[in-house]
């Protein structure tokens, strides 16, 4: 695979949507093996987001480089239809479903106030009694994070994560469940969306396609189904070809069972 196949190996950006933006607007996040810019595998910061991407699965390069990345016996999350090569474990695996813009009614929200770093306390509080999926310390770095409060206090979020060329996901939906029913959910998307689309991205997010309450909401608001991917866990080798101890294994072992949802 050549060098500018590690920024296009993907028929769409899409199909690969965490190494897209490892590899472009996310770039200042990621980490890789050796700090190699020409790596095949690539990271989130372990306080960022526990996501890992390759260039190209099918590249032994990359299952190489990811080996070195996370240490000898450590696991990461991937998403995509995966088969890792031999002598990696496939820890855990969910069916996922991705959504695109197709007809959303994007507009402001008023009463949405911008989420930062202050508000993180707040936010992981919400994240746990929701869980819409992984949620860090940092994660709201990542983008534009709206949330909706109720006498001082946060009852709804909803913000950007992935940002591959051209496409912005929308992330961390959720609703404290004593405020369900008001359409907070939907105000926020649109309200985030607006902002995606006024910089001239368009809206894409992930959920489990268990959570089918989810899809059906997103499909009523305008989202079409794109692809099903598949949000895999898979354990290095007890030795990598780098080395046992090769990356920051502790890390890479706290967040990288958790799932994009």
């Amino acid at each position: 695979m050549s060098q500018d196949a590690r920024t296009t190996v993907s028929a769409h950006v899409l199909d690969n949507p965490a190494w897209a933006s490892l590899s472009g607007a996310h770039a200042a996040f990621a980490e890789r093996p050796g700090r190699r810019e020409d790596a095949y595998a690539a990271r989130y910061a372990p306080d960022v987001a526990p996501f890992t991407a390759l260039a190209d699965p099918d590249d032994p390069r990359a299952w190489s480089d990811l080996g070195a990345l996370i240490g000898a016996g450590n696991v990461a999350s991937l998403a995509g239809v995966l088969t890792p090569p031999e002598g990696w474990e496939t820890v855990a695996s969910i069916e996922g479903v991705q959504l695109v813009d197709t007809a959303l009614r994007a507009e402001p929200a008023p009463e949405a106030v911008r989420l930062g770093p202050a508000d993180v306390p707040e936010i992981l509080a919400l994240i746990e009694l929701t869980k819409p999926g992984p949620f860090l310390p940092r994660t709201v770095e990542l983008g534009t994070y709206l949330g909706i409060r109720h006498e001082g206090r946060l009852i709804a979020m909803a913000g950007e994560r992935l940002r591959p060329p051209g496409w912005t996901e929308i992330s961390a939906v959720c609703t404290h469940p004593g405020h369900r029913g008001a359409g907070l959910a939907t105000r926020l998307v649109r309200a985030v969306a607006a902002g995606i689309r006024e910089r001239g991205d368009v809206p894409f997010l992930h959920t489990a396609a268990s959570n089918t309450g989810a899809i059906r909401l997103y499909e009523s608001i305008g989202f079409t189904l794109r692809r099903r991917p598949s949000f895999t866990a898979v354990r290095a080798p007890a030795r990598t070809d780098a080395g046992a101890g090769a990356g920051t294994g502790a890390a890479a072992g706290n967040n990288s069972a958790k799932f994009s949802s």
